[in-house]
């Protein structure tokens, strides 16, 4: 055990040298470009999420500004910075005007933890496509990432509104929630690279992608990151059928620009951890990997693959918008707490066990079957259970339900008027001067209509 925590020491050693060394107009130049890149992938994102949901709607989609309107989300950004900007009377302004740099300066500050390729000479010096690296590079970035839900918390409370505020809220909870799903799917990465660097578990990635030996872990990857980046169908926070815009109402022009300038970068943010993760980061893909001796792997080709593995997953963004509705908040939830986080727990349990046979001198095929076949038994299980168990519960709710018969439904009862669910029918409320009365509950009162008409002009007069 000590040989081999030295050799994973030596290890992290080899893959963080080359970081620190750079002169200081090297780290300018990439931050620039780094800075250039995101704000660029951002406007083609707009673009291209709009041009490709007009195709699937049988659309023509944005074609006026610019070449095939290829410039309509520089258009939409100048357009926003020359809009009045209005602060609601009620806002906290110091926090309401912190709260797009909190959410916007995380976002930047991600992808200098992601490689985009291996080294190259640049104006004579020799240096690393990354700006910097760390023994702990992935968790860092979960914890810049988390950072970035401030910024939309605050907007929501600072706004000194419902429906904002309802939005905040319900962005925290779904980042709580997805956020550990998504953690628990790095762990089989960590397990397979031994090392959290991104620079390493992309040098692991040599022979095989852990997106194909990982594919349950790539899986919840993929469900969280559309969940962690509020988009649709988990755009929950802004639905605008329930909160207006959420978070966004109270804000307009630059500042708006800036929240969703924030989501947009976050996207390719999620993309590249993915590519970096799962899909081999910088490296070909095969058959071109293997072509002279990976000659496509070295030199500046490398930024090429990793953009293009960035754009197919922000494909993939634009497909589930385009295609699904907007889940409800308590399926959002259940599809968090009780599928993606149980499923990755089992999954962990599966890989530390496979990892343990490995260094005991098991063959990997053989582990694959072996693991292969517990988890589908286990998936299998988890999916016919509700069958036996949901059914008797159903039963159990109906028979309540009938009990308790459709009259027994109140819409104010919780001091919001509510639809009633079918089959039910709402109870007529009559309204009077200091009290609310059920038509139907007479009792109590008069039967005549002068009776009524007297004490409420005597409540009234009394009040």
């Amino acid at each position: 055990m000590t040989a081999q925590l030295a050799s994973i020491d030596v290890r992290a050693a080899d893959q963080l040298e080359g970081f620190g060394g750079d002169p200081w107009w090297i780290i300018a130049i990439k931050s620039l470009a780094i800075f250039v890149f995101l704000v660029v992938m951002t406007l083609f994102a707009i673009v291209f999420e709009r041009k490709v949901v007009a195709k699937m709607q049988n659309r023509i989609g944005p074609n006026r500004v610019g070449p095939n309107g290829s410039l309509q989300s520089l258009a939409d950004g100048a357009k926003l910075m020359l809009k009045e900007d209005i602060i609601p009377k009620h806002a906290d302004k110091v926090v309401y005007i912190l709260a797009p740099l909190i959410a916007v300066i995380p976002a930047f500050l991600i992808m200098a933890l992601i490689p985009f390729g291996p080294e190259v000479s640049m104006f004579g010096q020799t240096t690393r496509l990354q700006i910097t690296d760390a023994p702990v590079a992935v968790l860092l970035i979960l914890g810049i990432a988390s950072v970035g839900v401030y910024g939309i918390v605050l907007a929501g409370w600072s706004s000194g509104s419902t429906y904002p505020l309802l939005g905040g809220l319900r962005s925290s909870a779904q980042v709580i929630s997805y956020e550990l799903a998504m953690s628990m799917s790095f762990v089989a990465v960590f397990l397979f690279a031994g090392t959290m660097s991104t620079s390493g578990i992309v040098e692991e990635q040599e022979r095989l992608w852990f997106g194909i030996i990982l594919i349950p872990s790539f899986i919840v990857y993929l469900i969280s990151m559309v969940g962690e980046t509020n988009r649709a169908p988990f755009d929950l926070p802004e639905a605008e059928g329930e909160l207006v815009a959420g978070w966004g109402t109270e804000y307009s022009s630059i500042k708006y620009a800036m929240f969703f300038l924030a989501e947009y970068i976050n996207m390719v943010n999620v993309s590249a951890l993915a590519t970096t993760l799962f899909l081999g980061g910088w490296r070909a893909p095969w058959p071109l990997s293997a072509i002279n001796d990976g000659m496509f792997n070295e030199g500046w080709w490398p930024i090429l693959w990793f953009i293009g593995k960035i754009i197919a997953l922000l494909f993939v963004f634009i497909w589930l918008r385009g295609t699904l509705p907007r889940f409800r908040y308590d399926q959002f939830m259940k599809l968090g707490w009780k599928v993606l986080i149980p499923v990755s727990l089992v999954w962990i349990v599966l890989v530390a066990g496979m990892r343990l046979a490995m260094n005991e001198g098991w063959e990997r095929q053989e582990l694959m079957v072996w693991v292969g076949g517990a988890f589908l038994v286990i998936m299998l299980i988890l999916w016919i259970a509700p069958l036996f168990t949901g059914s008797k519960d159903d039963e159990a709710e109906e028979a309540a339900d009938e009990r308790e018969g459709a009259s027994s439904f109140d819409a104010f009862a919780g001091g919001h008027p509510v639809p009633p669910m079918p089959g039910q029918e709402p109870v007529t409320v009559t309204a009077t001067v200091g009290a609310t009365r059920r038509a139907g509950d007479d009792n109590s009162g008069s039967d005549s209509p002068d009776d009524s008409d007297e004490s409420n002009r005597s409540e009234g007069s009394n009040a």
